[in-house]
């Protein structure tokens, strides 16, 4: 394997980690809000993460949001709510009756 190659591979390595970390302190804020949830620019500002160059303001933490809820983490339940823990649910089980 090349020097540029091992450097492309370490760099996507980086970025995944640094995702995953992203993720999970998400996570991690999230379920200290209980059932009201936070919006985005508090979960943003909270991590340091809300930031960006102008008008951009919270895509960090938005794209964030969005990956987990694509991951049947978190979701909205209202457009421009509250993120919270998504509420798992027993799929499959049956009532006993």
């Amino acid at each position: 394997m090349d020097r540029e190659t091992e450097i492309r591979i370490g760099a996507y390595r980086k970025a995944q980690n640094a995702i995953a970390e992203l993720k999970s302190a998400v996570v991690d804020v999230l379920a200290t809000a209980g059932s009201d949830g936070l919006r985005n620019s508090q979960i943003g500002r909270l991590l340091g993460i809300y930031q960006g160059h102008v008008r951009h303001q919270g895509h960090i933490s938005r794209t964030i949001l969005e990956m987990l809820q694509a991951d049947g983490i978190a979701e909205q339940r209202e457009q421009g709510g509250p993120w919270q823990i998504r509420q798992q649910t027993n799929v499959g089980a049956e009532d006993d009756e």
